[in-house]
Order: C-alpha cells, then structure tokens, then sequence
C-alpha cells in the first residue's frame, strides 16, 4: 500500500510508516548529535548544525506536513518560538487583525510589537459576525491571525470565511489550531495560508514536552524568512523533545477521541445546573457557534471548554480548589483533566470574564469526572 493513501489514524500511529532500514527498528532514533560531519570533498552529507535541522526534528516535520496536508512544517522549541518567528515576518507600519479574546501569550506579544516596533493591530470581537471583515483593511492588513475556537470562551471563527476576508484584501490567514489538532480540523484545507499548534498540548498530548509547530500551504519568500528565523532567534526544537512529540502524536487519534466525547458529556450535564450560568462549548446546540463547529470540525466539537460560575472570582477560584479530579494547573491537551480560573492566569489586563473556569478535559471515566465538578459546585 502507497504511503500516501493511508488514513491519519493508520499514519499517526505507524509513526509516518517508518521502519528503520539498517536495524528493523519500529521507533525512530534519537539523533543527539549536535554537529555533523563533511564527507572528503567538504561537502554536507545531509545535516551541518543542531540549531538548523536535525534527523529527529525532521522526521516530525515530514508526519506533520502529511498530517496537515502542507507544503512543509517546522517545529520549534515552544509555541511562543514559533507565534513569535512568524510574527517577526511583519515589518514596521503594517497591520495586523487578531481576537480581542484568544491566547493572552500571542495577544501580550502583539501588544509588544505594537509598541516597540510601529506595528499596528486591530482586536476584533470574535462573537459578534462580521467584526472580522470590519477589522481588515484592504490594501493595509498583512495578517490576519485567527484562533478556531477562541481560548478560552470557545467562540467558534469560520476559518473558510476567514481566508475569504484575509486574500480579498491581500492579507496572510495565520490560524492558531491548537485546541482542534488535524484529526478534527485542517486549516489549510479551509484556506489558510499558516497553521499554529502549541504541540506541548493535544499533539504532544502527555505535559512532558514544550514545543511549537507551524505548518504551510506554500513554502514562499515569507515561509524562507521564518526557518531563517528559527536559526536565528535558537528557536529549533530539541532532538529529545521531537522524539516525545512524534511519540505523543502516535496516539492523537484515540487520545482526541476520548477527551471530545468526555468533554460532550460533561457540557451537556452542566448546561442547565442551578450554579452554573452558562457553559460554553460548541458541541451543545445551544452555543452560537454550534453551525459553524459543525461545518468544519470532522467527528467531534473538541476537549475544552468553559464554565461560567455564580458567585464571580471568588466563587470560581474556591471551585477550582476544592476539584479532586480536575488539577488545578494551567495548560491543555493532556490525558489529564485540569481545572483553571483563567482570569486569575492572565492578569489585570485579562479580557475574560471573572467568573470563567477553564476545562481540559481528559482521558478519564467521565461519570467520575462529572462527579468531581458536582461536588465542587456549591
């Protein structure tokens, strides 16, 4: 069978259909090298320096531009490596669109670039439709970054319109799709140019490894300056970490799976709970983005979501601390179920609501799961 017409699945879990021809090895190496050696005419066998490339880091990048349907993928030492290499691709003077809600990192180092280097942004309200188009400007915009669902009040963006409003008006579409990994929903095939996974979450899938992937649906002039600043900034991703992520994606499919049914459950339980005002995931019919999520997320409504408490701050963080399940931790995408007053996280400059109680659900029973949040909610 051509290894081009296999399944994700049957992909992922084959790690990229490898078997190793020298030794018959089903797991790739780790190569550690840091430098490479010249063969007798001085010339590069393959590799010259950890900082650029490496076997390892390869090998994923070849799974994950397959698993994405790209052109090429890099992988970088975090998530915030890679937002920023790709941010560094914006000049001085041009503008950016970006949430007004979505990841406070990337929304921090837009804030940053904005005042240090004449970038201008524009922060669009990613519930109200039509704030997007309204936000871009013909002519001036070169990058519009969006997230699939918004983090972490899961407002759901139509990626395809997205990519309409971004090239009608010669802009780039960035897409942050950490919180829906390829298994559910694929970026490029809806028109974006760039997609973003903070791997350290649902690809990598275990909290054990930071890293950061940018695949591309062209490998252009701006997708040359990113790997060029990937080398630059030392933003590579180490042969140990690559290692962990390829082995943490070989399980995605199922792991993916588990935490969106878990999740659905726990979101239907919770919809209509004296305590609780409202819950925000957008596999509930109830969520305004439910049509959309439907349209473009293959199977599943994804593994997060957000509860809205009575009782304000106060009420969520002491439900956040009384969870005997749900860890009380920041981050997502692990087999664990975590727990997290986002407010509280982000800071004074935080534009989710005070009484928002952040989700990651994982792998676990769910009757137990639920069971855990019932006795936290007084």
């Amino acid at each position: 069978m051509n290894a081009n017409d296999l399944s994700i699945d049957t992909l992922l879990a084959q790690g990229g259909h490898f078997v190793d021809s020298e030794t018959g090895a089903v797991v790739p190496p780790i190569h550690s090298a840091t430098t490479f050696a010249r063969n007798r005419r001085y010339e590069l066998t393959a590799y010259e320096y950890s900082r650029d490339a490496n076997p390892t880091g390869a090998h994923v990048e070849h799974v994950l531009s397959r698993l994405e349907g790209a052109e090429d993928a890099l992988a970088f030492s975090s998530g915030m490596a890679a937002i920023s290499a790709f941010f560094d691709t914006v000049n001085s003077g041009e503008h950016v669109v970006a949430p007004r809600v979505m990841y406070y990192g990337a929304a921090n180092l837009l804030r940053r670039l904005a005042e240090r280097r004449g970038i201008e942004v524009s922060f669009f309200d990613a519930a109200r439709p039509g704030a997007l188009e309204a936000a871009v400007r013909p002519g001036r915009t070169s990058v519009v970054w969006i997230e699939t669902c918004v983090n972490p009040t899961w407002d759901v963006i139509d990626v395809r319109a997205a990519a309409e409003a971004s090239h009608s008006a010669g802009a780039v579409l960035g897409v942050d799709a950490t919180a829906t990994p390829p298994v559910t929903l694929k970026a490029l095939d809806l028109g974006a140019d760039i997609v973003f996974h903070s791997a350290s979450k649902y690809l990598g899938g275990h909290s054990d490894l930071l890293a950061g992937v940018l695949a591309t649906s062209r490998a252009d002039e701006r997708w040359e300056e990113l790997n060029s600043a990937r080398t630059q900034m030392g933003g590579v991703l180490g042969a140990f970490e690559a290692w962990l992520l390829l082995r943490g994606m070989r399980t995605l499919h199922l792991r993916y799976e588990r935490q969106a049914a878990n999740a659905l459950a726990i979101a239907r339980h919770f919809e209509n709970r004296a305590g609780v005002e409202a819950v925000l995931y957008p596999g509930l019919k109830s969520h305004a983005g439910h049509e959309i999520a439907k349209r473009q997320m293959a199977g599943s409504f994804g593994a997060m979501l957000s509860l809205l408490v009575e009782g304000g701050a106060q009420a969520a963080r002491q439900i956040a601390t009384r969870t005997r399940l749900f860890v009380p931790a920041t981050s997502l995408g692990g087999v664990e179920s975590l727990i997290e007053h986002r407010a509280s996280v982000e800071g004074p400059s935080s534009a989710v609501p005070q009484n928002l109680l952040r989700l990651s659900v994982g792998i676990e029973r769910v009757d137990e799961l639920i069971a855990d949040l019932e006795q936290a909610i007084v």
